[in-house]
C-alpha cells in the first residue's frame, strides 16, 4: 500500500504575489510531493498552500518553503487581519492513506527539528503533535500573536517554544507544526462593514463560547470589499456540516439586522463536505470543481484534466468528476506515488465506454484496516477512504 499525506502550510504573505510565487517554487522541486492548490488574500495577508504526496517528500518540500518564507517575509513589518506568529505561521500534516496519526506526529517532530536546525526558527507543536495539553488548541499558542509572543516567550517558560530558544527569530518569528484531520477554511461575508457584528456572530457560533461543536471563528474587517467577514475553521465537517454553520451565521446575522452576502472556501475541500450541503444554498462565490481535494489528486495522477477554474455550470461540472473518484484515488497511488520515477502519462478524461480506460477495480477492504485516522475521522477505515 502506498503512503499518502496532505500538508497545508500557511504563510504570512498575501499581498506580494511575487514572494508567494517564490515560496511555492521552493516547494515544487521535490520528487514525490505535489503542490495541489494555493490561495492568497490581501486583507488577511496570508497564503494557504496545499501539498500532497509521500510523507518524506512532503516534509522536505514544506521545510524548503519555510526557509524561503524566512528569507522573504519580515514579521516586524507584516500586518493583516489574521492572527499569526511567524512567516510560516502553521504547518499542519494530515494522514490520507496508509499513514497513521502516530507516524504523522513523528514526521511533524522531525520537521520541527529541521526548521530549527536549518533556519533557527523556534517551533511549537499543536493538535495531535502537542507536547502538553494546553497546546493542543492552536489559539493558546497564538495568544498575543508575533508581537506579544516574542516578549512573553522570553520571560514565561510556559510560553517558550517546544524546539529552539525562547527568543523568536528576529524577522521570521516562530512556526507551529501540527497533525490534524481534514479541515475546511470557510469564510462568510455579511452585508455590513461593521466588524463588531461579525465578532459577535463569531463568538456566538464558535465551540469555545458554547456554540457549534468543531467550529472556530473570528470576526474581521475586509477593507478591500467594504464588508465584515466571519472567518471560520471547521475541524469536523461530518459532525458539524457546512450548511449547519451557514444557517447559524444567517440566523445570527438576521437577529442583528443584517444578512449573509456570500461565502467562500479557502484552499481545498473534501468531496463529502460538498455532498452534505448544496453549493447554491451556501451562496458560495467562485466555487469550482478544482477546489475539491479528490479532483486535484485525480488531475495530478493524470487521469483527469485539471478542472476549469470558472466553469459555466459548476454543479454540472462537479458531477462527472465525482463519478470517477474511485479510480482517481487508486490511480493516484499507482501513478503519482509510483517509485519508478517514470513520467506521468498525459492527462485524459475517464469516461464510460472509453476502451482506452481500464475498468475500475473493486474497492476491497483489507482484513486488517489501516490506521488512517483510527477512531479520529472515519468510523469505517479503508485503504481507499477518499472514495469509499
Amino acid at each position: 500500500m502506498n503512503r499518502l499525506i496532505e500538508c497545508v502550510p500557511n504563510f504570512s504573505e498575501g499581498r506580494d504575489l511575487t514572494k508567494v510565487d517564490a515560496i511555492v517554487d521552493a516547494m515544487s522541486g521535490v520528487e514525490g510531493a505535489w503542490v495541489l492548490d494555493r490561495s492568497s488574500d490581501a486583507d488577511h495577508n496570508r497564503s494557504v498552500v496545499t501539498l500532497a504526496g509521500k510523507p518524506e517528500a512532503v516534509a522536505e518540500a514544506v521545510i524548503r518553503g519555510a526557509g524561503k518564507a524566512a528569507e522573504l517575509i519580515d514579521m516586524t513589518r507584516q500586518t493583516g487581519v489574521h492572527p499569526r506568529i511567524g512567516a510560516t505561521d502553521v504547518i499542519p500534516f494530515v494522514p490520507l492513506e496508509g499513514v497513521s496519526v502516530e507516524e504523522c506526529v513523528a514526521l511533524a517532530r522531525q520537521v520541527g527539528q529541521e526548521i530549527w536546525d536549518r533556519f533557527r526558527i523556534p517551533v511549537y507543536f499543536y493538535e495531535a503533535a502537542a507536547t502538553r495539553p494546553e497546546r493542543v488548541n492552536l489559539e493558546n499558542i497564538r495568544k498575543g500573536q508575533f508581537e506579544g509572543l516574542r516578549e512573553v516567550a522570553l520571560r514565561d517558560p510556559d510560553r517558550s517554544p517546544d524546539i529552539g530558544e525562547p527568543r523568536l527569530h528576529s524577522t521570521a518569528g516562530a512556526t507551529a507544526v501540527g497533525v490534524r484531520k481534514l479541515l475546511i477554511a470557510y469564510n462568510i461575508y455579511l452585508n455590513t462593514s461593521d466588524v463588531a457584528v461579525a465578532r459577535e456572530i463569531a463568538r456566538a457560533i464558535r465551540s469555545s463560547s458554547g456554540g457549534l461543536r468543531h467550529v472556530k471563528a473570528i470576526g474581521v474587517e475586509m477593507k478591500s470589499r467594504g464588508l465584515a467577514q466571519v472567518s471560520i475553521n471547521l475541524t469536523d465537517f461530518e459532525q458539524t456540516p457546512l450548511h449547519q454553520v451557514f444557517e447559524m451565521v444567517k440566523r445570527e446575522a438576521e437577529r442583528r439586522g443584517c444578512a449573509v452576502a456570500g461565502s467562500e472556501i479557502i484552499g481545498l475541500i473534501p468531496r463529502k463536505a460538498i455532498e452534505l450541503a448544496s453549493e447554491d444554498y451556501l451562496l458560495l462565490e467562485n466555487f469550482s470543481p478544482a477546489q475539491v481535494l479528490e479532483n486535484r489528486l485525480a488531475a495530478v495522477a493524470g487521469i483527469l484534466p485539471p478542472p476549469p477554474s470558472n466553469p459555466a455550470d459548476p454543479v454540472a461540472t462537479l458531477r462527472p468528476l465525482v463519478e470517477t473518484l474511485r479510480e482517481a484515488v487508486q490511480e493516484f497511488s499507482e501513478r503519482a506515488l509510483d517509485s519508478s520515477r517514470e513520467a506521468l502519462p498525459a492527462s485524459r478524461t475517464a469516461t464510460k465506454g472509453d476502451p482506452s480506460v481500464p475498468p475500475t477495480p473493486n474497492c476491497k477492504r483489507p482484513s486488517q484496516p489501516p490506521t488512517f485516522m483510527s477512531g479520529w475521522y472515519n468510523s469505517k477505515p479503508c485503504p481507499h477512504r477518499l472514495c469509499c
